[in-house]
């Protein structure tokens, strides 16, 4: 994939979607394109927060451990951003991130993405509602699974 590819891919993440265009580039430049088999693991809960990554293609199962053993809370797929909470809760990984299918990402390191967001205040409220979607949802899966376990 070349570089105005991945630029596009990026635009099409909403919380990249109203920086400036020379951001994006840069963005897309510092990235680094990883790619994963179905069933190998991105992260586990507990590592520490180097990076966020951006699906190009494929789907991630994000999953916590639990007693029973590991619960999917979410599947995430093409322009889904991964990792985020780690960066800017500064504490370890919540989750464990696991290809679900066969996966292509873009990487960018904790210092590039906190510039970014630091520097455009639009991209910082789109991740703002990004993870407080994820929060309701996983209030909302705990809740049944606490009114299974009554």
């Amino acid at each position: 994939m070349s570089l105005e590819q991945e630029t596009e891919l990026i635009r099409r993440v909403p919380i990249f979607s109203t920086i400036d265009p020379a951001m994006q580039k840069l963005l897309a430049f510092s990235s680094d394109r990883l790619a994963y088999e179905a069933g190998q693991l991105m992260f586990s809960a507990g590592d520490p927060p180097d990076s966020a990554y951006i699906i190009m293609e494929g789907e991630v199962d994000i999953s916590v451990p639990t007693p029973k053993g590991p619960l999917i809370v979410n599947t995430l797929s093409r322009n889904d951003v991964i990792g985020e909470i780690g960066i800017f809760g500064d504490v370890a990984r919540t989750a464990t991130a696991t290809a679900k299918t066969k996966l292509e990402v873009l990487r960018i390191s904790r210092d590039v993405f906190v510039n970014v967001i630091r520097g455009n205040p639009d991209a910082a409220i789109a991740l703002i509602r990004i993870l407080a979607d994820r929060l309701a949802k996983t209030t909302a899966q705990l809740r049944r699974m606490a009114a299974e376990t009554r």
